[in-house]
């Protein structure tokens, strides 16, 4: 398997350079080989295809080998559509996953018996969510208006915000697929976007003597800057120099409000709401900040080095941030010296536990009071890369791309169980660098994806398919429960040690962080 590797390998440093703003003439070529690399892969896979790698898919053996190199999207058994997810069955998103249970009195007493009882409501839960799913679809429609990679997607009610690699902020009314207002201010690359709470906005809005139904969203570049927008008038109203390039922004809703920021040298700085000035400076990371995730008073940090840190928010305390675990690239797996060929940490908080991508075929579950972890197969093979995971109304979205096909697939699993659900596999959509969903107020799903395209994702009615519509899909493959991992096993080793190889494959290998590589 060592050519399949190799292949790997370079797929993988082919997708980064296409996102390079400027290409060298060997970086062309490079590229140009992509459709030939694909091509040998697909062959490969074919020739070390097993059987019991094709289970779960309907056709004789020559078509099951056809349809594992194609990935799971060709192997999947399509269905109908049908109505939408009914709302009853996204409440259990609303329980808290961490809840503990009445101790055990003895094996068949109480606590036994409550715990079995649990365990059948999440089956039935999950039983009546996915029936629900299998019947789904949705129909995709492009925002065209950005010149260069669309790096961070939001949305704020019917709106969707969307920043990038061409310095502007776009704003679209989703209803009609229209460009609302065009926000340029920066003047480097828009690396970060997020929205403060409505209380908070409507506390600015007074100050600023504007309606109180006034909503605002920050915005962080790599020009130094974190600008305050106001989405009625399109204006920057505030804005904020930090001294480095911003990589990642959230903000705190608790108190009277904080916002965070992630700069591309690794530090962690935190800002007051009202007054715009710095409460506190940490050097959290020794690589770029890639993400920041708050959950209620807890603030997690991911860094390209693939080490994550977890902080309490004291809002008594001039410096506002407590640190209370640090976890490094060796616990959590995810690594990306070496030559790893894509870098940028995403994080999703639940519970104890964080979700994580870093460019890998799995998901890793991370606890984060112990440094346990577990993964979960978002892909059936090692050519999956995995780059944006989120949660939404007690579903788990992770993106998908098949290096050897160049398909772009959403999969969807449980909470908290992490059971595998469906699949949504677009076919001419390039890779999904940044996502967010919502619902709407029928409690419809509508998804925002963004890289090279910005597409908006509408989940379909009852019987209204049209030609173009991506419906749900099963693979079989990915109905296997999170397994244990000791952070060094399988998938870590595959994109490692393949430097040394062929020197003159590697030589342009993009730096070690993810937005270094997209905004550079």
């Amino acid at each position: 398997m060592g050519e399949v590797r190799k292949l790997h390998k370079k797929l993988r440093q082919i997708e980064n350079l296409e996102i390079k703003p400027f290409l060298t003439p060997e970086e062309r070529v490079k590229i140009s080989k992509k459709v030939e690399l694909r091509a040998r892969l697909a062959e490969l896979l074919l020739q070390h295809s097993a059987p019991q790698q094709t289970q779960g898919i309907v056709g004789d053996d020559k078509e099951k080998m056809k349809r594992r190199v194609r990935g799971s999207s060709d192997g999947l058994v399509s269905q109908t559509p049908a109505p939408k997810v009914p709302k009853a069955t996204t409440q259990e998103a609303s329980r808290p996953e961490h809840a503990e249970t009445p101790e055990e009195e003895t094996q068949d007493g109480p606590a036994s018996t409550q715990s079995t009882t649990v365990a059948s409501q999440e089956d039935t839960r999950f039983t009546t969510l996915k029936a629900a799913w299998v019947k789904s679809g949705f129909r995709l429609r492009p925002l065209e208006g950005h010149s260069d990679i669309v790096t961070c997607v939001l949305t704020v009610n019917n709106l969707v915000v969307s920043g990038s690699r061409d310095t502007t902020i776009k704003v679209w009314h989703v209803p009609t697929a229209t460009e609302q207002r065009n926000l340029g201010g920066h003047s480097g690359g828009v690396t970060c976007l997020c929205a403060p709470p409505p209380e908070c906005c409507r506390r600015l809005a007074r100050l600023l003597s504007l309606g109180d139904k006034e909503r605002f969203i920050l915005s962080g570049s790599e020009d130094c800057y974190v600008k305050v927008w106001a989405l009625g008038t399109g204006y920057c109203v505030k804005s904020i120099y930090t001294f480095n390039p911003v990589s990642a922004l959230t903000f705190i809703t608790e108190g009277d409000g904080h916002i965070v920021t992630g700069s591309d040298g690794g530090k962690v700085e935190v800002w007051s709401w009202d007054s715009l000035e710095r409460c506190q400076s940490v050097k959290a990371h020794e690589d770029s900040v890639t993400s920041l995730q708050c959950q209620g008073p807890l603030l997690f940090s991911g860094s390209a080095d693939g080490a994550i840190s977890v902080w309490e928010v004291l809002f008594s305390d001039p410096a506002p941030l407590q640190h209370l675990h640090h976890w490094g690239s060796s616990v959590t797996g995810c690594d990306t010296q070496n030559g790893s060929a894509f870098s940028r940490l995403a994080l999703s908080p639940r519970g104890d536990k964080v979700f994580l991508a870093n460019g890998k075929a799995s998901l890793k579950i991370l606890n984060w009071r112990t440094g346990s972890l577990s993964k979960l197969a978002n892909h059936s093979s090692v050519a999956g890369v995995t780059d944006c995971v989120s949660q939404k109304t007690g579903i788990l979205i992770a993106s998908c791309f098949d290096l050897a096909t160049g398909e772009s697939t959403l999969n969807l699993f449980s909470l908290p169980q992490c059971k595998y659900l469906v699949s949504l596999t677009c076919l001419e959509s390039p890779r999904i660098l940044c996502f967010a969903s919502w619902l709407t107020a029928s409690g419809d799903h509508r998804w925002v994806t963004g890289g090279r395209v910005l597409t908006v994702w509408e989940q379909l009615p009852c019987n209204s398919k049209q030609s173009g519509d991506v419906m749900v899909r099963r693979d079989s493959r990915l109905d296997v429960p999170p397994v244990e991992s000791d952070a060094e096993d399988g998938e870590e080793s595959d994109d490692e040690d393949y430097m040394s190889q062929d020197a003159s494959d590697t030589e342009e290998e993009p730096s070690s962080s993810w937005l270094r590589c997209a905004l550079q």
